[in-house]
This record gives C-alpha cells, structure tokens and sequence, in this order.
C-alpha cells in the first residue's frame, strides 16, 4: 500500500489562506518525489474556496466539517486531523508554520506519537526521505534535520514555499460531518484591535526602522504604506523597543513576508531581517548609510534622509494615483 502524507490546509472565516496554497504545493511536490499519495483535509464550517487547491495539483480535498469548529480550538482540531490520519493511515502530515499551525502540529503530533519538524525553510527528499532545513539560534545557524519516528508531522515557514499553480481545475470535494468530543474550550468571536493588513499576506509592505528615531515618526511609514495601499511592518529593533506592536514585525523572530514590493525605511538590514523580507520580489531601501547592509538585496536604493525622502516619494505617490 502506498504511503501517504496529509497536508492539513488553514482557514479563516470560512476561507482558506494562502499558507493553505503553500502547504498544498510542498505536499504535491513531496508526494511526486516520495511516490507518496497526497490526501488534503481543511477544518471548519462553511469553507467557500474548497475546490481553488485543484489549481495546485490537489484532486480531492476532504472538509471535516463542524459549527462547533467555525473557530479555531486546540483540543477540537487536533481531534478530529489526528482521528482522520488515523483513518487513512497517513505517514507525513504537513501545515504551515502560523500561529495555529505552531499551536496545532505539537497536540497531533503528541496524539499520533509522531516525530515533529517545525519551521521548515527548506525540504529535500532526492535521498528517499525527507531532509528539512531550520534556522537555529535566531537565525544566526541553519541545520539539517530528519525524522526517526514512524509518523512524522512537519510545519512549513509561510511566504518560503511559493504555491505552484499546475492549471486550472477544480479539487472533488468531499464533507465529513465530525464531532469532537473533547472540545475543552470554544472561540466564540474574534475583535480586530484594527483595520490593519496582515504584513504575512501584504503584497506590498512599507517598514520602519531604528532610524526613524522615534515612534512619533512612524506616520511617515503609515502615510507611505497608505498611499501604496500596503500594511505597515516594523524592524526587531522597533519592536523591542515598543514602539510599534508585535504584529508589524518582519524577521527571523518575527513574520516572514514574500510581498511584491518591499520598502525599507531607515532600516540599516541586520540578517535576522534580512532573512525575513530578502525573497520580496522587489526590494526599496531608504537610508542614509550608502554601507548599510540592506543595500546589498534592495533592487533600488536611496542614500539619504528618510525624513527628507519618505514624504517626498507619499506626495509624488498620490499625485500619481490621481491622474
């Protein structure tokens, strides 16, 4: 009997997210190399774009559904994934490396007495096995991992793994009524804090730097990223110093983002940075070090003030955005 691994695709409000797409991709491509057979499962309720993975190579995806799982819940999901590996006999399961997939891939691998990779950056299987790469000690060292266990739950890092489009078609869905039985707690509503883009799914990100000199400054980051419709991120420096929140954090230890365009604002480019935005497809850099490191990536550089720069380039911006 074939082996089989089981990407497990992420939602929010009943869609799935591009790390779904990520996800689905590696899968395919591991399964061709492997010999492996590919299943594709998706929790929740009402899930609209199911049938978009056939797109990515997947032809069947299997909706667990619920409405006692609209919302995430630790104990629900990884009941009802770890019951359905079982039942399929899955080897490999795979997710993305979000916030729920660093949350959810311990509990199944725990309920499945799996090994667990996570935070991929990298998977090799010409040797017949799967060999992921990982960042260790913040970023600063790369090592070589592989698995010794029988099953085997790994998690990609988001925004690495580009989703590969095979065509357009459309992936046979097929509804799983579940019921978890050990629903220990229940989401009942998300708040938004704010209005904000996610910098993990932007296509364009504006970001500010130690060289902004100051909170008080980051309007000019905000009124930029405005003006380009892109969301607002944030160096580690910023953050740690509390000038911006968490959430807007590109690096190592922060989100890292694929957009296509990136512009740094008065960041000078340490590599935990560098490693967070360095595959943006366009890179702008702002700073007034010609030496600064962020320079050796960007596609196009400004050596000079921010202050003088950044309000000069949101005015020609909108000018041009209106004609």
């Amino acid at each position: 009997m074939a082996k089989k691994i089981l990407a497990i695709l992420e939602q929010r409000d009943g869609k799935l997210k591009k790390s779904a797409f990520e996800a689905a991709t590696i899968a395919v491509r591991i399964a061709s190399e492997l010999n492996y057979e590919v299943e594709v499962v998706a929790v929740g309720n009402e899930i609209t774009n199911l049938s978009e993975t056939g797109d990515y190579g997947i032809k069947k995806i299997t909706h667990l559904k619920s409405d006692k799982l609209e919302n995430y819940s630790s104990s629900g999901y990884s009941e009802v994934i770890a019951n359905f590996a079982k039942e399929i006999d899955a080897d490999y399961l795979l997710m993305a490396n979000t916030a729920l997939g660093k949350d959810l891939a311990p509990y199944i691998a725990a309920k499945l007495n799996a090994g667990l990779i996570m935070d991929a950056i990298n998977i090799d299987s010409s040797s017949g096995e799967i060999i992921a790469t990982r960042p260790v000690y913040a970023g600063k060292s790369l090592i070589n991992v592989k698995f010794n266990s029988q099953k085997k739950v790994l998690t990609i890092r988001p925004n690495i793994f580009k989703p590969a489009v095979k065509g357009k078609n459309e992936s046979e869905i097929i509804v799983k009524e579940v019921e978890p039985s050990n629903l220990k707690s229940k989401v009942i509503d998300f708040k938004k804090s704010d209005s904000k883009l996610d910098v993990a799914e932007a296509d364009i990100i504006v970001s500010g730097g130690r060289g902004l000199k100051g909170p008080e400054n980051f309007h000019l980051v905000e009124e930029l990223a405005e003006a380009l419709g892109g969301a607002v991120g944030a160096s580690r420096a910023v953050v740690d110093a509390g000038w911006r929140p968490h959430r807007e954090q590109v690096g190592q230890t922060g989100k890292t983002v694929s957009p296509s365009l990136y512009v740094a604002c008065g960041i000078s480019g340490a590599i935990q940075h560098l490693a967070g935005m360095s595959s943006a497809k366009y890179i702008v850099a702002i700073n007034k070090d010609k030496d600064a490191p962020i320079f050796n990536i960007a596609d196009y550089g400004i050596a000079g003030d921010v202050f003088e720069i950044v309000p000069v380039l949101t005015k020609e911006i909108k000018k041009i955005k209106l004609q």
